[in-house]
């Protein structure tokens, strides 16, 4: 009997034993190919957070956007022909006396002398707009290239046993005595040597007055007729 109860109070003890055990015991997953993985991304996301906590302003919403679309170029415009226009006087000159009269009185190197003296000579009869275009020609052959390179060597200049400006070798005194022409006359170079516009004689090189015709002004082309005087230009310059 006292047999029977040992194994009676054996048995029941393992069987209290067996329904207990599961709730005792804990199983770890740190050692499984499925915990590691799991380890792994968590530690990816952490660093994935501290990295963006670092970011610049701004540079979440830029990644979030993408970049900012192109922007097609404008076509070229057509391409219009222009139509050639006569040019227009500039508002700043003007061809009368009371416009130069207003200007400072006038002073300069020799070229302004001698550009004063060839108007003085050669065109002082003429009204004031002959008088500009007088001065045109003799600074388009100081910029033709044909030419010397100054007013001084272009008015004295010399060949074929002439002189370019007849004033120059034909004897008489190069002094100015009239007053008022010589004003007018350094006024006007003063302008010219200034910068003005040559808008008058359309590039001309040669002049001659309506008294004369001499050979070359069958060669070169003309290009306008000025008070007394009828301008030519030379081919090539």
């Amino acid at each position: 009997m006292n047999r029977l109860v040992r194994h009676a109070a054996f048995a029941l003890v393992m069987g209290c034993a067996a329904t207990q055990a599961p709730a005792e015991v804990s199983v770890s997953t740190k050692n499984t190919p499925m915990g590691q993985i799991q380890l792994q991304l968590g530690d990816l996301l952490g660093m994935e957070r501290e990295g963006l906590k670092r970011l610049p302003d701004g540079a979440l919403v830029a990644i979030a956007t993408g970049p900012a679309p192109a922007v097609a170029k404008p076509a070229d415009p057509p391409k219009v022909k222009l139509k050639k226009m006569q040019p227009k006087l500039d508002p700043g000159l003007r061809y009368d006396a009371a416009w130069l009269a207003a200007l400072p009185a006038p002073q300069g190197d020799a070229d302004w002398q001698c550009l004063t003296e060839a108007l003085y000579f050669e065109s002082r009869g003429e009204s004031i707009k002959g008088q500009f275009a007088v001065a045109e020609v003799i600074l388009n052959r100081v910029d033709s290239g044909l030419y010397p390179r100054s007013v001084c060597a272009v008015v004295k200049q010399r060949g074929r046993g002439a002189c370019a400006f007849s004033y120059v070798c034909d004897g008489y005194s190069d002094k100015m005595r009239d007053r008022a022409s010589r004003d007018r006359a350094a006024r006007i170079a003063r302008v010219m040597l200034d910068g003005a516009p040559r808008l008058l004689t359309d590039g001309a090189t040669h002049f001659h007055t309506r008294a004369v015709r001499p050979g070359w002004a069958r060669k070169f082309r003309h290009t306008a007729t000025i008070g007394a005087h009828i301008f030519y230009r030379q081919p090539g310059a």
